[in-house]
């Protein structure tokens, strides 16, 4: 495989298409090497437009979802951000590359330690992998600037709400099969936010969001 010639074909073949034309974003899905994220077994299904297996039940999600994400958050140079679902550590890495800090919450301890090793062998060095259930957010470093859900929501956990700053943005996808709206929140003043919807997908459901996880939103 042409692993650049793959990327470039993702890049223009699935992304653009979704409306993904931050010059920036493009940069950053052409910089950040998505292959180094993908088990070794899926390494030539890297730049397919699916979901990738992880792993303890959990996947990758499609490309072109990833980038529009990370492009309706706008992530600045100062901004501190926090991910609820680290998985390979990819949507990580390339939140790190704008961004001045992020923390990103893994619920599964195998796959956290994978993250790790991912983000360290990537000489990513501005991300801290926790191990948490992250539907309660991360209060030791609150307020973030940004704040990204990767896995499906029935609703939008207070918590969450509550550890954005004034001006803050959080990127979630909500509702549940076969009916699911990418939302876009942003904090704009204390307690009081607006919500845009922004596309129509579906998606898994965020790690340890089931009711049966014993999490009560």
């Amino acid at each position: 495989m042409n692993i650049e010639q793959a990327r470039f074909n993702m890049i223009e073949q699935q992304i653009r298409p979704w409306d993904v034309l931050d010059p920036k974003v493009l940069t950053l899905l052409a910089k950040v090497k998505r292959e180094d994220f993908v088990p070794a077994a899926y390494r030539d299904l890297a730049f397919a437009d699916l979901e990738i297996p992880l792993g303890e039940g959990q996947v990758m999600l499609p490309p072109r979802v990833e980038a529009r994400l990370l492009q309706e958050l706008g992530i600045k140079k100062t901004d501190r951000v926090l991910e609820i679902g680290t998985g390979s550590g990819y949507m990580a890495a390339l939140l790190a590359a704008s961004a001045e800090h992020v923390t990103t919450l893994e619920i599964r301890p195998s796959l956290a330690a994978i993250a790790r090793e991912n983000l360290q062998r990537s000489g990513v060095d501005n991300v801290t992998v926790e191990v948490a259930n992250g539907l309660s957010g991360w209060s030791q470093r609150a307020p973030f600037d940004a704040i990204l859900v990767s896995g499906a929501l029935p609703e939008v956990p207070a918590a969450l709400l509550k550890q954005l700053r004034v001006g803050g943005r959080l990127a979630v996808i909500v509702g549940e099969a076969p009916v699911m709206e990418a939302q876009l929140i942003t904090c704009t003043a204390e307690g009081v936010f607006n919500t845009i919807n922004v596309f129509e997908t579906v998606m898994p459901s965020l790690d340890g969001a089931s009711p049966s996880a014993g999490f009560s939103f």
